[in-house]
């Protein structure tokens, strides 16, 4: 599979000087198979210039949403398909205890959020709830569970014949954790990052900055690379990068957790446009 990062940044879209190396659109990645299926990660702003680069000739596209705060839907209305009649457009999301997925993305898809509303979207439109049982989307295998994060969330595994993808943020599995990282049965999120070839995972805060922001919903680098460890991944992307650390920030904050983990894996500071060849195919 192929796994290209269309947007890295956490809470607010930052453009300008100081982010255009790891880049200022929010999350967004694209996954695509060996033969052809197309998976989003997230619609936050970086969905955009995604939908733009799609084929004309696709006639099907899976949006996984992994919750519904606004960074993570916020260009869901600007991603070009929603609008062509051809292309089934399928949006797999969590719903609450109390509103279904339809009702929860029809409170940003309407007036006077957004001019268009969700029943209006000319493309055909099916949404489908999440955590749920594993389902299939072309080649790709996924499973679907709640994550540690304000607010009904999930992540999501992505297999194929050779390769797993796992896609978890936002996430904060050391909440509540009296010293991190405990066994894999206690920890949010294990199960879905086992053994992955590649791992996206929530990396806001520095460790100094983790202690103001305890329940929050959010991972120091160093508790991202920690939960890598624990899990056995090949590969960790840091991922969700706070809107007020610069390019700069970025790169000391990476080699400082680095430095403090000793990782036993790769590890890389997620920035748009990168991508990652998955599988032997």
């Amino acid at each position: 599979m192929k796994v290209t990062l269309w947007g890295t940044r956490g809470s607010l879209a930052t453009p300008g000087a100081a982010t255009t190396r790891y880049g200022g659109n929010t999350s967004c990645a694209s996954v695509y198979g060996p033969d052809g299926t197309v998976l989003v990660l997230d619609a936050g702003t970086g969905i955009r210039p995604l939908g733009m680069t799609l084929p004309r000739s696709l006639r099907r596209v899976d949006i996984c949403l992994t919750h519904l705060h606004l960074d993570h839907i916020q260009g869901l209305g600007f991603f070009a398909p929603l609008y062509n009649p051809a292309v089934e457009v399928h949006i797999w999301g969590p719903a609450s205890t109390t509103l279904s997925l339809r009702d929860r993305l029809m409170r940003y898809l309407s007036p006077p959020l957004f001019p268009v509303r969700l029943r209006e979207l000319p493309c055909q439109l099916s949404l489908h709830e999440t955590p749920c049982a594993d389902f299939t989307i072309g080649e790709f295998r996924i499973a679907s569970a709640l994550i540690c994060h304000p607010g009904p969330t999930v992540g999501y595994r992505i297999t194929t014949a050779d390769a797993t993808l796992a896609y978890v943020t936002d996430h904060e599995p050391a909440l509540g954790v009296p010293e991190f990282p405990m066994g894999g049965e206690w920890t949010s999120g294990y199960d879905l990052a086992a053994e992955a070839d590649l791992l996206i995972h929530d990396a806001q805060y520095s460790s100094e900055e983790y202690a103001q922001y305890v329940g929050w919903g959010h991972s120091s680098l160093q508790h991202a690379i920690a939960f890598a460890a624990l899990a056995r991944v090949q590969h960790v992307v840091l991922f969700h990068h706070d809107p007020g650390h610069t390019d700069q920030d970025i790169d000391r904050l990476t080699s400082e957790a680095i430095a403090a983990t000793r990782p036993t894996c790769a590890v890389t500071p997620g920035a748009e446009g990168c991508v990652f060849e998955l599988g032997s195919r």
